[in-house]
């Protein structure tokens, strides 16, 4: 499964950030979201989990 943020929800709170085991999560200054390395993604869903608005989702 791939994570995906939902760039017209996302606040950029830094939350996920925050909660990544392996900091593949970034705020992107210039979009003002959260951006995902998928890279470096182990697909744990703690971001999913820890988002406050629910602007992170697993999309298969």
């Amino acid at each position: 499964m791939v994570v995906k943020v939902d760039k017209e929800e996302c606040t950029g709170c830094g939350t996920c950030v925050d909660e990544c085991p392996v900091e593949a999560i970034i705020i992107d200054e210039e979009e003002g979201c959260a951006v995902v390395d998928e890279d470096e993604c182990v697909d744990c869903g703690a971001c999913e989990e820890a988002c406050p608005i629910g602007a992170i989702k697993k999309e298969e």
